[in-house]
């Protein structure tokens, strides 16, 4: 009995044990932590069974995981999957239905076109079904073929690289767009190691919903709504209520706090008076008012302390306006602030220059409120990551590539090609080609159209790479070269006024070796060196062989070059220097002081002998300017008279002979004589004057 009461406890402790176990994992499923996984695992499964079972037909190219995206699309788009492959064999062309590609083209058809579809709906960034389904393209396009599925499986902790998301997200313009569509990736999976799950694109879209409804409810019920009024303006970004920190306003020595409202065409304050607000100052964006915007340093009654400051300054305002936004550490508000204002001035340049008119300047102008609420998406998600604003907003960004003319040309071309498509379609029903603006934005910005290289969805064609993207990717291409070439320059920099001397030197000593050699000839220290220089030198000047000899140093240049590329394959030895002995700090201010008086007195000098210039061209000097007159009066007439090749060659033996032995004491005679006279020249007067005008100093 005693065993089996035992054996009855450890019994009933398994049960209690196991009974535990099923309450923890049951309160896990309903908490949340497993169920999307669980349910994620059955859910494709169960697709995948249904389309086994089904009367739509299996394509044997594809993954089975693509499978039952393709089944989903046609779900959407009310068609059978048949149907979808055989109206893709009829568009397409044999390129892009090639044996290597036709699996990932096909896919691509198909979610485009379920793209089109679904983004027609209201708030189709808030369901959960459409954020799934653009993720799970992303992934059906990583593993599209038959062969990759047996190599990765898709499950619910699968994730997405930087060219599935460049491929699918810019075919919903809310969410990505071609240009800036890799550093959006890069910023969202700078967390998990390069790669995009799913929790944090949902996130990321949740966001931006909720980013974009809280942008139409302030652009509609907005305190500024007089001065919007005429223009239509959206609200993108406001400071200096009291939920959010300060902003100042200086002008001159004058400082005043207030808020600040950015909208898609001006920037506004409004300054802070005892109860309420005073009527808005408005710095206009939109204007081709030879707006300069940049950082600026700020401090209490213009004094230059805090990197905290943007600079706004037109041909409307007498003097630069100066907005500080303070924080306690660090200037992240001011950059990110510097960063929205250029975008929306790029913006309106790029519509002024190119004479965007109608949809297609609202259509511009969305591209860049689009991308400004991106960012404030990322500014929400990732407070401690220090983002580089420009490299998410289009224009800015276009304006800093090399080659981002290009860029905003082909988004110039394919705006008149889609007014041109839209005015086919409105005009033939008696309509025209307005729409309201947030119709327009609801309609996710750009209209999905079929174009002669194949089926377009907002820059993004099936199989191809469009103009834009191609525009896009040899823009970065020569990027990388650039920063590639910019960080061999920041490696190269040294510290310290006399190593960087130093350097200096050794880069330059085959110009002064050159140098050297001229001097050793000029004065004569080896005659024979110099009477052979003097002769070679006479014969190509009478012979006219300058431009021959300019032509084959040129070819020696071009030479050298190639047998470089050729044989040192691209290596470049390091430049040995000998560095000088370090300098202490006193060591290094007087070495500031004396280049300073250095460059004072090369000033000084300069200018002495321009004022010399100014007496002599002013006749103040008698006898020396009548000289001066016979002087050019006879170099006139010598110039046309004589040919060209003689007056060369008197000119280059009257140098390189006149510290000859016969002519040394001679020259030294006509030097002596010539350093009076230029010393019995007077300097024209000078006034230095204050700001006001009247003379301090002569």
């Amino acid at each position: 009995m005693k065993a089996r009461f035992q054996l009855g406890q450890s019994g009933l402790g398994e049960m209690t044990m196991m009974g535990k176990t099923r309450d923890l994992l049951g309160d896990l499923v309903g908490q949340g932590t497993m169920k999307w996984m669980l349910s994620r695992r059955s859910s494709i499964d169960e697709e995948l069974e249904e389309l086994r079972r089904s009367q739509n037909k299996w394509i044997s190219q594809l993954s089975p995981f693509a499978n039952v995206i393709v089944a989903r699309c046609s779900k959407i788009l009310n068609v059978s999957m048949d149907e979808l492959e055989l109206n893709f064999d009829m568009e397409a062309s044999e390129m892009i239905k090639g044996k290597d590609c036709y699996a990932r083209n096909l896919l691509e058809y198909c979610c485009f076109r379920a793209i089109m579809i679904s983004v027609q709906t209201q708030d189709y960034l808030s369901d959960k079904n459409f954020r799934r389904l653009t993720f799970d393209m992303m992934l059906a396009w990583e593993v599209h073929s038959a062969a990759s599925q047996s190599e990765v499986k898709v499950d619910g902790e699968s994730t997405v690289g930087v060219e599935a998301f460049s491929r699918i997200a810019p075919a919903v313009a809310v969410i990505a767009d071609v240009i800036t569509g890799a550093n959006l990736f890069e910023v969202l999976a700078s967390s998990t190691g390069g790669r995009l799950p799913f929790n944090i694109y949902e996130k990321y879209l949740l966001a931006l919903d909720r980013i974009i409804k809280r942008m139409k409810v302030q652009s509609e019920s907005s305190h500024l709504s007089r001065q919007r009024a005429s223009r239509g303006e959206r609200v993108l970004a406001m400071e200096g209520t009291l939920t959010t920190q300060p902003v100042l306003e200086h002008i001159g020595m004058s400082a005043w706090p207030g808020r600040l409202t950015l909208t898609d065409h001006a920037l506004y304050f409004e300054p802070l008076r005892v109860l309420n607000y005073d009527k808005p100052k408005v710095y206009d964006l939109a204007d081709d008012l030879k707006q300069v915007i940049k950082p600026e340093l700020t401090g209490p009654w213009g004094a230059r302390l805090f990197d905290k400051g943007v600079m706004y300054r037109s041909v409307n305002l007498s003097e630069a306006v100066v907005i500080e936004f303070p924080e306690l550490s660090g200037n992240s508000r001011r950059d990110y602030w510097v960063a929205i204002l250029h975008e929306i001035l790029y913006t309106h340049k790029f519509i002024r220059k190119y004479q965007l008119r109608g949809l297609e300047r609202e259509e511009t102008l969305l591209r860049a409120v689009l991308g400004i609420l991106r960012l404030q998406v990322l500014e929400e998600l990732y407070p401690t990551i220090s983002l580089k604003n420009e490299s998410v907003l289009m224009f800015n960004l276009t304006y800093q590539l090399p080659g981002g003319d290009s860029i905003l040309e082909t988004l110039a071309e394919m705006a008149v090609l889609r007014e041109a498509d839209r005015a086919k379609k409105l005009l033939p029903q008696g309509g025209t080609s307005s729409m309201s603006a947030l119709s327009f934005f609801s309609d996710l910005v750009l209209s999905p159209r079929v174009s002669r290289d194949g089926l377009l969805v907002g820059e993004t064609v099936v199989g191809e790479l469009s103009p834009l993207e191609k525009a896009v990717r040899d823009s970065k291409k020569n990027f990388k070269a650039v920063k590639s070439a910019q960080e061999s320059v920041d490696g190269v920099k040294v510290e310290g006024i006399n190593n960087n001397v130093a350097l200096m030197k050794e880069l330059l000593y085959p110009v002064t070796e050159f140098g050297r050699f001229l001097a050793s000839v000029y004065h004569w220290d080896d005659s024979l060196k110099t009477l052979v220089f003097c002769f070679v030198g006479s014969y190509i000047i009478y012979r006219g062989w300058i431009t021959r000899v300019i032509a084959i140093f040129l070819l020696f240049m071009a030479i050298f070059m190639s047998a470089s590329h050729l044989f040192g394959q691209g290596r470049v030895e390091e430049i040995r220097v000998k560095t000088p002995p370090p300098m202490n700090t006193m060591e290094n201010l007087l070495a500031v002081q004396n280049a300073v008086s250095f460059v004072e007195e090369l000033a000084q000098d300069g200018n002495i002998i321009l004022l010399k210039f100014r007496s002599l061209l002013l006749a103040v000097p008698p006898q020396a300017t009548n000289q001066v007159i016979v002087g050019l009066v006879l170099g006139a007439l010598a110039m046309l008279l004589l040919p060209s090749k003689f007056t060369l060659f008197a000119a280059f033996l009257e140098l390189f002979t006149r510290q000859s032995p016969p002519r040394k004491p001679s020259t030294e005679r006509w030097m002596r004589r010539l350093r009076e006279w230029w010393v019995s020249i007077p300097a024209a007067p000078v006034a230095l004057c204050g700001e006001d005008g009247d003379k301090k100093r002569r």
